[in-house]
């Protein structure tokens, strides 16, 4: 589950397996998920590959445990950028599916579909989540099942986004496995963009607000703060500037004094200023943003005209 700038939207070699060896039985014993969630680290994708290759060679070349850590492997490519690099590594799980059990086919299904979607190929995404969901629901991995309906909830059309949201919850809230619940913090961000998107703000606040709490129970620090920016942005789309100012501020002294950066905190101080009518206020924040956000690979590719915005705001006289 993603966490940090992935919630905020505005959210290479590849490892090849030895040749099969006809005499090297299949090992079915599935991956540990505490494990996996130990090592991933979805802020710095480059750590958790170098993680995750480091457990590959730990693993039977024909075991599902490895055949699913290649998927995650995949997963830590794309988001990274490096398309081309999770396409090789799936496609040795692709070669090696025949005998595996049904988790091994779902978590290939999803990273598949994530590639496609993040390197802007939804409508062939979408039959692959659609395909994932049913196969974990047989299966009874309520954990995937979730996974794959947030993400049709992603990269279906967006007449469709709310209603697979929504199921996504409601799978939530019925399963009762611990490690899915998780999935509620994830879902309420995904459903309060949802409606941003759809210009309900109101509801779009109601969500980013019912996020921030489960953000806080699980207690990842980038993704608290990401949610917290969130209800900041909702509260500038309702026009009640005075309020998310005092987020965005609150956010910013945390910044300072940990000596970190956050250029969607810049961005936002700036449009706030902006939308108050001080622009000479506003100017050295969006200059600020700029210089952060611009060495951000993945929002360029994303939303280059974000980037050309910031870089004008911050030039303007």
């Amino acid at each position: 589950m993603e966490t940090g700038t992935l919630l905020r939207r505005g959210l290479c070699v590849a490892v090849l397996a030895a040749p099969l060896a006809m005499s090297e039985p299949l090992t079915h014993t599935p991956l540990d998920p505490a494990a996996l969630d130990r090592w991933w680290d979805f802020d710095h994708p480059a750590a958790s590959e170098a993680t995750f290759r480091e457990e590959l060679a730990r693993l039977p070349q024909t075991s599902a445990a490895r055949l699913e850590l290649l998927t995650q492997l995949a997963r830590a490519q794309g988001l990274q950028r490096h398309f081309g690099a999770a396409d090789a590594t799936l496609a040795e799980v692709e070669r090696m599916l025949s005998g595996q059990p049904a988790v091994v086919k779902v978590r290939y299904l999803l990273e598949r579909g994530r590639v496609l979607n993040s390197s802007k190929r939804p409508d062939q995404a979408v039959p692959l989540f659609r395909e994932a969901l049913d196969l974990a629901r047989q299966a009874h991995e309520d954990f995937l099942a979730i996974d794959a309906a947030h993400m049709l909830g992603i990269a279906a059309p967006l007449a469709e986004r709310l209603r697979w949201n929504l199921e996504a919850v409601a799978m939530t809230e019925r399963t009762d496995n611990a490690r899915a619940k998780r999935w509620l913090a994830s879902l309420y961000n995904n459903i309060g963009w949802t409606y941003h998107d759809r210009g309900e703000y109101a509801l779009a606040l109601a969500y980013f607000e019912r996020a921030l709490p489960q953000w806080e129970a699980r207690g990842e620090k980038s993704a608290i703060r990401a949610a917290r920016w969130s209800i900041g942005r909702g509260l500038r789309s309702l026009e009640r500037y005075h309020e998310a100012l005092t987020i965005q501020e609150a956010l910013l002294a945390e910044i300072e004094k940990s000596g970190e950066t956050d250029g969607y905190v810049y961005e936002e101080i700036g449009e706030l200023h902006l939308a108050r009518g001080d622009a000479a206020q506003a100017k050295p924040w969006f200059a600020k943003a700029y210089a952060a956000l611009a060495q951000d690979v993945s929002l360029k590719d994303t939303e280059p005209a974000r980037i050309e915005r910031l870089r004008q705001l911050a030039e303007m006289p």
